[in-house]
């Protein structure tokens, strides 16, 4: 079952299911997910608001900007193995085919270069 008196452009069709697992990520984020969204929440990056575990076409985006179409996903080392690699792809193919950017980082790249992050996501927003 679809969420239906919601904004479709927002969730894309995304099920309960979707928005019960969006809230209990959000009480178990990251470190990295935790610093990146002390620097994105409230507008802070460019007066653009993203919301946090958000979801979106049947996924949960770490982060989107609806505004700009934008997703942010951060990757633990996980996502470097083969069957994860092949999940992210086909989950990126299907978002960009609703016109969503995704962009990826490690969580490495979060943790010990936080403003190089934020400078290539500014790059995106303002090419």
């Amino acid at each position: 079952m679809t969420i239906s008196n919601m904004d479709n452009t927002l969730f894309l069709g995304s099920s309960r299911k979707a928005f019960s697992n969006a809230r209990e990520l959000r009480k178990s984020m990251t470190e990295a997910e935790v610093m990146l969204w002390e620097k994105l929440r409230n507008k802070k990056l460019k007066g653009l608001k993203f919301r946090r575990q958000h979801p979106i076409a049947g996924y949960i985006a770490d982060f989107y900007c609806h505004e700009i179409k934008l997703i942010i996903e951060l990757d633990g080392g996980i996502h470097d193995l083969p069957d994860y690699k092949e999940h992210d792809e086909g989950r990126t193919f299907k978002l960009e085919a609703s016109v969503i950017m995704v962009i990826r980082f490690k969580n490495d790249e979060v943790l010990y270069n936080i403003e190089e992050v934020l400078n290539r996501i500014i790059q995106i927003i303002e090419p």
